[in-house]
């Protein structure tokens, strides 16, 4: 499906980064920033705009070789890897952050791939995350349809317990992101980071 998706012309979600991740991506300390359900690329070459060496994961290879072009396009470069994250593997305390933007997995994915998140962040490092609520069921502007892989703030801050909540709230906000994300969305958005250890 999502090979199909990216296969048609143009960008399915624009070339723009997510509009969260903009606003907030500043909190992500100088180091690699790992991008979980990338596709085409517009927030890994976005980020890799920032300074940081951006390794973008998705299960689309087709996604992927659009991402490289794009930001090849803006002489940046991004490291791609062609995984299904059911079973990719995050190096713990790797990550300056991490970033999933509608990003929606079943929740038996879910749970042990935000446990891994957690680990995989260094002390200090981000999780930057928006996603769409179950409440974006009924609504024609985005994501999946299925309950199971729409994550509540209430879920989410169980799944991701280790980290410490600098931002965390669910809203309806006005997403444009291409033809497949626009208009008014149930959306829930977490900044998340991993405490310092052996502070005095």
């Amino acid at each position: 499906m999502w090979d199909e998706r990216y296969s048609q012309p143009g960008f399915a979600y624009g070339t723009e980064p997510n509009e969260f991740l903009a606003a907030v991506a500043g909190r992500i300390p100088v180091g690699p920033v790992l991008s979980l359900g990338e596709g085409e690329g517009r927030n890994a070459a976005f980020l890799a705009g920032l300074g940081h060496r951006v390794v973008a994961v998705d299960q689309s290879e087709v996604g992927l070789t659009k991402a490289k072009r794009l930001a090849a396009d803006r002489g940046l470069t991004i490291e791609t890897v062609c995984a299904d994250l059911a079973t990719f593997t995050i190096e713990p305390g790797t990550w300056a952050g991490i970033v999933s933007v509608f990003c929606h997995l079943p929740r038996r994915v879910r749970v042990p791939l935000y446990a891994a998140v957690v680990r995989g962040l260094c002390p200090g490092g981000v999780l930057i995350l928006e996603a769409y609520t179950p409440k974006q069921i009924g609504r024609s502007t985005g994501g999946p349809k299925d309950p199971d892989m729409l994550p509540t703030l209430v879920e989410l801050t169980e799944e991701l317990a280790g980290l410490e909540f600098v931002h965390a709230r669910e809203i309806d906000r006005e997403v444009r992101e291409g033809a497949y994300h626009t208009g008014v969305a149930s959306v829930v958005q977490v900044v998340g980071l991993r405490p310092q250890t052996g502070r005095s």
